[in-house]
């Protein structure tokens, strides 16, 4: 008995394309369908993650609309994809915030935390907020260092945990016993195929788009969001350490390791995602999952909103505007920290794990 609507139209499509075959060299979908026979549905959600939306098999199906057989995997698989991120996620009671609107959700959040930050600066001096601070320990003039780890600790703790588990239960549902290690070389491959984005280019030609012709920029893209994120998030881990272990407090010269590391990551989560918008509207809506699309559109403004008021506050955080600045760019990031786990950013996670199951069953089955 099938969970879903979706899944039974998943199932039916995989057993149309495993009859046929014609698509097996696009990407990684359909070598782990043919080594199937039937499918369950942790096998359609680990095939609905291992698929990148290209939209190649879409374009290359003789079965596809108007036939008959209506043979459409990027836009199922995309709505067994985006069910899939609700069905795992911890704890459950939260499962149904996918589907409400995330940028409100973010929104809300990230302007209720600049709201506390400002008023907890105006409540101790009214002066503090719009004054000009620099040197060492200039941003926790608005509020103390040992408050902020304890508020931002707590939602990245959280997110964490959150994420582990959603995780973990993805990876026990799709066929993999719980504790089981993977093997060294299998997890390498998984790793490559993550950073390099390898199944995100159509077979080799690219994303088909609306005009049916095919481009790299949606691969282009993704790589800027991915590292601009790694970048972004080294520079807090670089950050974290020299306060902790060299005694040295933010802000930092334009020249330290956090803020060079910081300052390209804010870059590229400024073109990254600008760019990801536009080839969102560039792509035809029969490959996409339209209902979804508000999900996906909200992760992609938080990133870019909380990369903007970080690059903001770089260039004017020994004027006036430094205050309302801070606060404005710790609410993003702490509504980005908390919405984590119920937005767009676990598909990177599931399709990791995705690639690892793939990598695994190549080996198993004695493919290099």
């Amino acid at each position: 008995m099938r969970g879903t609507r979706i899944l039974t139209e998943a199932d039916r499509l995989m057993t149309v394309c495993n009859s046929c075959r014609y698509c097996e060299g696009l990407c990684a979908v359909f070598p782990a369908m043919e080594m199937r026979r039937a499918f369950s549905d942790g096998d359609l959600n680990y095939l609905a993650n291992l698929c990148h939306a290209c939209g190649a098999c879409y374009t290359d199906c003789q079965f596809s609309p108007p036939h008959e057989f209506d043979v459409n995997v990027p836009k199922t698989l995309a709505v067994a994809r985006a069910d899939s991120y609700a069905a795992y996620a911890w704890p459950r009671a939260f499962s149904g915030l996918f589907a409400r609107n995330g940028l409100a959700v973010s929104l809300i959040a990230a302007f209720s935390v600049a709201a506390f930050i400002v008023g907890f600066a105006a409540f101790l001096d009214h002066q503090v907020l719009f004054g000009i601070h620099t040197g060492p320990g200039a941003f926790y003039a608005l509020m103390p260092h040992n408050a902020l780890v304890v508020l931002f600790g707590v939602a990245f703790l959280y997110a964490i945990l959150a994420l582990g588990l959603s995780m973990r239960a993805f990876w026990r549902d799709i066929g993999e016993p719980v504790g089981q290690r993977s093997d060294a070389p299998s997890l390498w491959q998984a790793t490559k195929d993550a950073g390099s984005l390898r199944y995100l280019d159509g077979g080799g030609v690219g994303c088909f788009n609306k005009d049916d012709q095919p481009t790299d920029r949606r691969k282009i893209f993704h790589h800027l969001t991915f590292y601009g994120f790694l970048l972004c998030f080294a520079a807090t881990c670089i950050a974290t350490l020299y306060h902790y272990l060299l005694a040295r407090e933010a802000p930092y010269a334009w020249w330290d390791l956090p803020v060079v590391l910081g300052t390209l990551g804010g870059i590229g989560l400024m073109i990254g995602p600008i760019g990801l918008l536009v080839a969102k509207w560039q792509r035809d809506p029969v490959l996409t999952d339209v209902a979804r699309t508000g999900m996906d559109a909200a992760f992609i403004l938080m990133l870019l909103l909380t990369s903007a008021t970080g690059l903001a506050l770089l260039v004017l955080r020994d004027t006036a505007a430094m205050g309302p600045l801070l606060a404005l760019h710790l609410g993003f990031v702490f509504a980005l920290f908390i919405t984590l786990p119920y937005g767009k950013f676990v598909h990177g996670l599931y399709r990791f794990v995705a690639l690892l199951r793939y990598a695994r069953e190549r080996r198993m089955m004695g493919h290099v």
